[in-house]
């Protein structure tokens, strides 16, 4: 397994553990924050800039997210930002976390994934989830009245067809007494990996139940997630896709060479976080200096600080250990990292200089580990 290491060095002495026996592996999941005084363009270069940093210190894949019509989020087509990231990159794999399937017919993902496949062989991950990603108007726009994926209690069924019609064989669909072949892409010689992603128990009985891997959204949620990933291991069935079961755990990151330091870029994220929570108006993400500005309310100040206790926020040293700790608790030997450091108003609008920051400083105390 990869551990991730700095860009610029050579492997570890030794590699961080999950459990003291096992290599801790490290991934990204990306947003693509956009900030106050920044074009779509920007965040875009930004991201792939992060990604990049990502690759050369060793991180196992990279994953974007689906969300719509919200000021501080340029990750809106997952597919698209995909195809991007994977051609900017050369060995990590690229992927969704997730594809909102309630949004899309099942054929369009299956013929988006299996062309990136593809294009990209062996280094593509379908993740799968059943929320919306926007609000109610959004989503009504998105589906335009449909698809009929919307229906929450088909979503098991929608999953069936989408692994149906990825399979290089493709499906047969039975009208007027014939069989018409369906098929993703024309000549497939693989399929990517699909995995199913959740924040209550749904997704991980449903992912046990057809053999998937799954990840719970701990970054997101936080809160049962011993439990979450203890039902799906035990309720897991061995499939054709995979013979037992596999997950890692999601954590908002953000590194810094002092506590303090890693406190104060936190902050954007963590108003923006609380604003989610509260109702608030989700605006463009502030800068640290404007952060640092802004006086929370005293119950949403103890909100954010509740919300602060299930990050990894610290020292590369003190961020390393806690992620070390945190797949132990888990029994995962992977976590992967969202990179949630703020910007100051005077970085470069293309580059998250504090999020690349992140991901180099953990690859340093990996390597003096």
């Amino acid at each position: 397994m990869t551990t991730l290491l700095n860009s610029t060095s050579g492997p570890p002495t030794r590699e961080g553990t999950a459990d003291g026996d096992r290599p801790l592996t490290l991934s990204v999941l990306d947003l693509i924050p956009v900030r106050a005084g920044q074009t779509t363009s920007e965040a875009l270069r930004a991201t792939i800039a992060l990604a990049r940093v990502a690759e050369a210190a060793g991180a196992k894949r990279y994953w974007v997210a689906e969300h719509h019509n919200m000021a501080a989020v340029a990750s809106t087509n997952p597919p698209v930002l995909i195809a991007m990231l994977a051609a900017a990159t050369s060995t990590m794999r690229v992927g969704s976390g997730g594809i909102m399937l309630p949004n899309h017919a099942p054929l369009v993902v299956a013929e988006q994934f299996a062309l990136l496949e593809a294009a990209h062989p062996g280094r593509i991950d379908l993740g799968i989830g059943r929320a919306p990603g926007s609000d109610p108007v959004t989503s009504y726009a998105l589906r335009h009245n449909g698809p009929e994926t919307a229906d929450a209690n088909r979503f098991d069924e929608v999953v069936d067809n989408v692994l149906a019609m990825l399979a290089p064989e493709g499906v047969g669909l039975q009208l007027q007494g014939r069989s018409y072949p369906l098929r993703a892409t024309p000549q497939a010689a693989g399929v990517p990996a699909v995995w199913l992603l959740g924040s209550s128990d749904y997704s991980a009985r449903l992912a046990a139940a057809k053999g998937l891997p799954y990840v719970f959204a701990h970054h997101f949620s936080g809160e049962g997630t011993a439990q979450i990933i203890d039902l799906y291991r035990s309720s897991f069935r061995p499939s054709d896709q995979l013979a037992a079961p596999q997950t890692f755990l999601t954590v908002n990151a953000v590194v810094a060479e002092t506590q303090e330091e890693a406190e104060r870029l936190a902050r954007p994220q963590l108003l923006a976080m609380v604003a989610l929570r509260t109702g608030g108006e989700l605006k463009a993400q502030l800068s640290v200096e404007e952060a640092e500005r802004t006086v929370l309310a005293e119950s949403h100040a103890a909100l954010a600080e509740q919300m602060l206790t299930r990050w990894v926020v610290g020292t590369p040293e003190t961020a390393l250990a806690q992620l070390t700790e945190l797949a132990g608790r888990f029994g995962v030997d992977e976590v992967m990292v969202h990179p949630v450091a703020g910007s100051s108003e005077h970085d470069p609008a293309d580059r998250s200089p504090a999020r690349e920051a992140t991901l180099e400083l953990l690859s340093r105390a990996a390597v003096r580990r």
